[in-house]
């Protein structure tokens, strides 16, 4: 499965009208199915989104797509123009930095999809003895057609065989609401006339005739009472026909002036920085020998020595290094001591108390993602109920003079702003039961590794902490609560707001000893030091001291009494009705949906009382819906003790993570199916297996179930998988360190090109030269594993080259600013 992580940064939009300010947001496609969108961004000619986005894809697509509308109340929202990338050009655009053009969005280039045909060259012999050639164009289906107005479309496809003089063309019938229409029609074509018999064994097509004729085959949305619509076209030259017949699969292509225009500069341009990789995950045993020398890394003396360390030295952006590294030593628990271990390394270059864990190091990489991965709970059970009211229920907490309305009043503000302040400072001191054992394991030995080295500072051991779980974890998720899926859209422009002032007003809290008068001083903002003058009480800094004491203790925590149910997922979409209509007929109805740990529930509205629930321990599979059930994409069932329901989630990515998060949560149910059926019962039937009986045995077997014993969900191989591929692209430079190891190790001479390496740490030369050697043996074969399985599956491939297929997993990984 492929993955996303993509950051939008910045749209220029200065060659738009000019001091005309409008309001922007961007919305991330693949095709033309929208995934994501970021916030608005009012009154800007030149927004700045600065927005990251994550996220497995679970289809093929053809093109990244961002589009930047200009957001309106009253009507539809317009769309400016789009920068797309095709998938195979991602690659080229790796680790640069560039301003996109936008380009004008029509019908003509908004193209997705695949068409199946079967092309063959008949060569026939008329009754008066004259032969001449036929072409025969069969065209099977077509596959993922965009949506028209949110709904399938009618497609239907016109055939045409076109030269320099001639034109013919043909028409299939148009089918209803369907983007995968199964057409199964044939068309006959005269590519020669007829000619006289001669005495040659084959009849052969004049040069110049063949090569300028071409099967084009168009998609167009039938329009009933409007123009169509064009969805995409395929040409296939007849030459590629002469000696043989073929079947394949064409991908849908604009047409070729339909992304031209005059007035390329004309709508503004989209700043992005593309990170893309695509590795080819092979079989477990293949990683063995990388994966071992990795996840021994924290018993390595010293830590710079290394596997796990040398990686994130070399790569260019620690980044792109961390990420997978600190999943896999989850995945296979061996995280914290690493962690205490490069913790300890970087304290060894920290010279005052006050600065400790400030700087962007391995170690507090490290613990950032790893609170990322692991404390999506703790956030959704401490903030979320503080975080709904502030956003439902908005009070003006403005405090900066500059920035009041007219008719505010700083002082009713300033109240409103203490209030909620002080609702989620009380919730974060409270919830060190609900913090993750994992998290309180790397504080615990954060805490200690600084007390070691600070031993006459009597506060570093709590500043250590503080300036993890306040300033990179609370303090964040308050100022982006959709990033961590604490709301499921965007806070308006004044809530944003609230919660940057909230989110500063957190870290200075829980900074150790930052209440004391000698810091107010120290306030960049005059209002905030105003502000804080209200804090001067001495139970702030008691209650930040016994929280810290709690989230950085080994001690296990008891639950108090009945445990509460841990929130999962929640969001829109639309479920089938369970019950019938007026009519007689089945709709499907927008509700909210809840998953937690005990029931999975859909409400009329958030924050209603339920109107369904199913136990978790009832759900028997959850599995997709076969599109052709109800024409609608993006479908999945929930399979319990009763009928089945069915549900439509927003987007394909949506619909893979909810499928997920219920599958993950009922991994253990022990009358979990073994078969399902893909499609729908109705009308008497199942439209899968056409069985009559409703409560028949499935005829699919159910997708795997997820290991019980994985907390988290991290592929192992798919990890090291990139961690590999980061050593190969780094190679050179691994084997200019293990030649300067050896120099030092033998010689004890002076560095060679110090460029190379003058940042990296070798203290132990001998010891990392072995690590050196040990990477560099693994990569070299596991070099030529992927080789033998290119040439493999090279060797399988008899389609052409625009066939799409499908053979190996997919890695993406994006960072556009």
């Amino acid at each position: 499965m492929d993955s996303i992580a993509i950051k939008v940064w910045r749209y220029d939009a200065k060659h738009l009208v000019p001091n005309k300010m409008r309001d922007f947001f961007c919305t991330i496609n693949l095709d033309q199915e929208e995934v994501f969108r970021t916030q608005v961004v009012e009154k800007s000619l030149s927004p700045y989104f600065g927005e990251e986005f994550y996220f497995e894809i679970p289809r093929t697509f053809q093109w990244l797509s961002f589009y930047i509308y200009d957001k309106s109340v009253l009507q539809k929202d317009l769309r400016i123009g789009k920068v797309a990338i095709k998938k195979e050009d991602l690659c080229n655009y790796t680790g640069k930095e560039n301003w996109f053009t936008l380009q004008p969005v029509d019908s003509n280039s908004e193209v997705q999809g695949k068409v199946h045909l079967e092309l063959k060259l008949n060569e026939l012999i008329t009754d008066n003895g004259s032969v001449c050639q036929q072409l025969v164009v069969h065209i099977k289906e077509c596959h993922g057609l965009p949506l028209i107005n949110g709904q399938n479309c009618d497609p239907y496809a016109t055939v045409s065989l076109v030269g320099p003089s001639r034109n013919d063309q043909k028409k299939t019938k148009v089918k209803k609401k369907t983007s995968n229409p199964q057409f199964n029609e044939t068309f006959y074509f005269e590519v020669t006339r007829s000619s006289s018999y001669t005495k040659k064994s084959q009849f052969q097509v004049e040069e110049e005739d063949i090569e300028k004729l071409e099967v084009r085959v168009d998609l167009w949305n039938n329009g009933n009472l409007v123009q169509d619509i064009f969805l995409g076209e395929i040409k296939v030259p007849v030459k590629v026909l002469r000696n043989d017949s073929f079947q394949a699969w064409y991908l849908l292509q604009p047409r070729e002036n339909g992304n031209k225009s005059s007035k390329t500069d004309d709508l503004g341009s989209l700043r992005l920085n593309i990170c893309y990789t695509e590795d080819c995950v092979l079989p477990s045993e293949y990683y063995a020998s990388l994966r071992n020398l990795l996840l021994k890394s924290s018993d390595v003396q010293p830590i710079s020595a290394s596997a796990a360390y040398i990686l994130c030295e070399v790569c260019r952006d620690k980044y792109d290094a961390v990420l997978p590294l600190v999943r896999l030593l989850l995945h296979h628990h061996k995280l914290v001591p690493f962690v205490a271990a490069v913790a300890e390394l970087d304290l060894k270059d920290t010279q005052e108390a006050n600065t400790i864990f400030r700087g962007n190091s391995l170690a507090t990489r490290c613990v950032d993602e790893m609170m990322k991965i692991v404390g999506k709970h703790y956030l959704k059970v401490t903030l979320k109920p503080v975080i709904d009211e502030i956003c439902e229920s908005p009070k003006p907490c403005e405090i900066d003079p500059i920035k009041l309305r007219e008719g505010d009043n700083v002082e009713t503000n300033m109240e409103n702003l203490r209030y909620y302040v002080d609702k989620v400072f009380r919730e974060i001191v409270r919830s060190s039961i609900s913090c993750p054992t994992l998290m309180c394991d790397v504080f615990y030995s954060l805490r200690h590794l600084a007390a070691k080295r600070f031993p006459n500072d009597p506060h570093v051991q709590y500043s250590a902490v503080s300036s993890f779980v306040f300033l990179r974890f609370f303090a964040v998720a308050v100022v982006s609560p959709h990033t961590f899926h604490l709301r499921p859209h965007h806070p308006d422009a004044q809530t944003s707001r609230t919660l940057t002032l909230i989110s500063k007003a957190i870290q200075t809290l829980g900074s150790w000893g930052s209440l004391t008068k000698s810091k107010l001083s120290s306030f960049k903002e005059t209002f905030m030091c105003e502000f804080f003058k209200t804090f001067q009480e001495e139970k702030f800094t008691e209650s930040v001291k016994k929280f810290l004491d709690d989230v950085s203790s080994t001690e296990s925590k008891e639950p108090s009494g009945l445990s509460e149910p841990i929130h999962l997922k929640e969001g829109e979409m639309y479920k089938r009705a369970q019950g019938r209509t007026r009519i007689g007929k089945k709709n499907f109805k927008k509700r909210w949906f809840c998953l937690t740990s005990r029931e999975f529930t859909y409400h009329k509205q958030q924050d209603k009382e339920p109107i369904f629930t199913i136990p978790i321990k009832n759900i028997l599979a959850v599995e997709k819906l076969d599109e052709s059930s109800f024409n609608k994409k993006n479908m999945f069932q929930v399979l319990h003790g009763e009928k089945p329901l069915y549900i439509q989630a927003n987007n394909c990515v949506e619909a893979s993570e909810w499928i997920e998060a219920l599958c993950r949560v009922t991994r253990c149910n022990q009358k979990r199916l073994s078969f399902y059926h893909p499609s729908a019962f109705l009308n008497g039937n199942w439209l899968c297996c056409k069985a009559t009986v409703e409560n028949t045995v499935g005829c699919a077997r159910c997708t795997a179930d997820v290991p019980a014993d994985t907390q988290i969900e991290i592929d192992g191989d798919r990890e090291t998988e990139r961690i590999y591929s980061l050593f190969t692209i780094n190679m050179s430079k691994l084997q200019k360190l293990e030649e300067a190891c050896g120099s030092i190790a033998v010689y004890q001479g002076p560095r060679k090109e110090p460029d190379d390496y003058s940042n990296f740490t070798i203290e132990d030369s001998v010891a990392t030269f072995h690590t050196l050697k040990q990477i560099i043996d693994t990569v070299e074969k596991l070099n030529e594993s992927h080789e033998k399985y290119r040439k493999k599956r090279s060797s399988r491939m008899s389609f052409p080259s625009f066939m799409i297929t499908r053979a190996r997993r997919i890695l993406f990984h994006l960072c556009l600013c």
